[in-house]
């Protein structure tokens, strides 16, 4: 008959499934092991659990879960804005944008104004100047815009000063 050892992570394992409630430094003076030891094993119990859970769903929980993916997708694009309408010898290609990854605003001229920025590699001063100055007839208030552009380009002057 051989008896086989309880490993160090078994015990941790064993000790939180009899003490649910135990904090992982009581754990870890419990078993006599490292609080981060604990932490580690409670990590890997835990990813382990999800492999399990995603291994026994249902052909009804995945179809569930398809139209709630779905659901939040047809959200997603109807908040998406028409940026612009091209055509060529090709047939009409419609661009579609997200107001907050491509907003319109940053897009007119046909280049993103961070790709023009990151392009010339301009410091944040001048990248912000550029931005307000690109922006201001797009987005609300020209003024204000005009304004923070006129401020960063001080900043900037008097930093070379």
């Amino acid at each position: 008959m051989t008896i086989k050892k309880v490993t160090k992570a078994a015990q941790v394992r064993n000790y939180v499934a009899k003490n649910p409630k135990a904090k992982p430094a009581e754990v870890a003076e419990a078993i006599g092991v490292g609080l981060q030891y604990v932490y580690t094993v409670l990590w890997n119990a835990k990813k382990k659990a999800k492999v399990v859970k995603k291994a026994t769903l249902t052909l009804p929980k995945i179809k569930k879960g398809m139209a709630e993916h779905k659901k939040i997708m047809d959200e997603t694009i109807a908040n998406w804005k028409t940026l612009s309408i091209t055509s060529s010898n090709t047939p009409m290609q419609i661009e579609m944008f997200d107001p907050v990854e491509h907003p319109a605003h940053y897009k007119v001229g046909g280049i993103e104004t961070i790709d023009f920025i990151e392009a010339k590699k301009l410091n944040y001063n001048i990248g912000n100047v550029i931005k307000y100055l690109t922006r201001a007839d797009y987005k609300g208030n020209k003024m204000e815009d005009l304004r923070k552009a006129q401020w960063y380009l001080t900043r900037e002057i008097s930093a070379l000063k």
